[in-house]
């Protein structure tokens, strides 16, 4: 009996062990999306850009297809949003945000944007994955 208490206790702690993890992924994620609010709305681009994964095989499908790599991303956000009319006030409201695998998460929302030029308004699905210790988008769809 002991042996069966035993082991139920160990059962239940890495049952919740791996629900408080999956709690704190999401909330990290959440930070990361805050972030970027913050400096997209403070027309800052390279510090919304820190959410994203420095890499080549970083990809953003858009309205006009797929852009490879950060620094494409980056030049395709400069271009599409010129000034701070451009970039405007971000809100968003996150659906979903769901486990893929360990370290994967795919987040699906929509995006608000209050703007001078005239208001923006849009869906996304981003996958964040876990890359030394942060969380960072490794593919963006938006429109």
């Amino acid at each position: 009996m002991k042996h069966f208490i035993l082991l139920l206790c160990l059962v239940t702690f890495l049952h919740s062990n791996g629900q408080s993890t999956e709690i704190q992924d999401k909330k990290s994620i959440e930070k990361v999306l805050k972030k970027q609010r913050i400096a997209w709305s403070k027309n800052n681009i390279e510090e919304f850009m820190e959410g994203y994964w420095k890499s080549d095989s970083l990809k953003f499908y858009g309205s006009n297809g797929v852009t490879y790599g950060w620094q494409n991303t980056l030049e395709r956000y400069k271009k599409a949003y010129p000034t701070e009319d451009h970039t405007g006030i971000l809100n968003f409201k996150i659906n979903d945000i769901s486990k893929i695998n360990e370290g994967a998460y795919f987040v699906m929302g929509e995006y608000h944007l209050k703007r001078n030029v005239g208001n923006a308004d849009g869906i996304f699905m981003i996958v964040f994955k876990k890359i030394n210790g942060e969380w960072k988008i490794i593919a963006d769809t938006s429109s």
